[in-house]
């Protein structure tokens, strides 16, 4: 990846999401992909009302967990579509450490998660999350996601 080239944030928003993840409706839990680079990816995702993990006008912790976890998926899509022309792969979400959920979005907020990669091995990310809305921290987490090989 040493010819990597930083993309620039007016192409990540025009990518088509789904072109990303191997998640499909209705189970997208992601908008747009706003930042990657090696490190750092950040999505937006608008809180809607038909959202499967809306409960009392609110996206869920569970919500929130799969919002990470499709964040780390959009990473890895962008990775395998844009730098290494393959498809996409799977993931699974390995464990969940220290989670701290300060507030939980509503119907009509718009989420900003940031993934930062600490270490990728042997087809497991390590990864800090926060998910913030507007200027307050909602979440912080380490999650560790293991990505299935391709069978040829």
């Amino acid at each position: 990846m040493t010819d990597f080239k930083q993309p620039d944030t007016a192409f990540l928003r025009s990518i088509d999401i789904h072109e990303l993840l191997p998640q499909q409706e209705p189970f997208v839990m992601v908008s747009r992909l706003v930042r990657f680079d090696m490190v750092r990816t950040t999505t937006e995702t608008d809180i809607l009302a038909d959202n499967i993990f809306v409960e009392n006008g609110c996206l869920s912790a569970f919500g929130l967990i799969e919002n990470i976890a499709q964040t780390c998926a959009a990473r890895i899509g962008y990775v395998n579509k844009y730098i290494f022309k393959k498809g996409i792969q799977i993931g699974f979400i390995g464990a969940v450490r220290n989670l701290m959920i300060s507030a939980l979005p509503q119907i009509g907020d718009t989420i900003v998660t940031n993934v930062d990669v600490k270490e990728e091995l042997f087809g497991m990310i390590l990864a800090e999350a926060t998910i913030y809305c507007g200027d307050k921290q909602l979440v912080t987490t380490e999650m560790k996601i293991a990505i299935k090989s391709k069978e040829e």
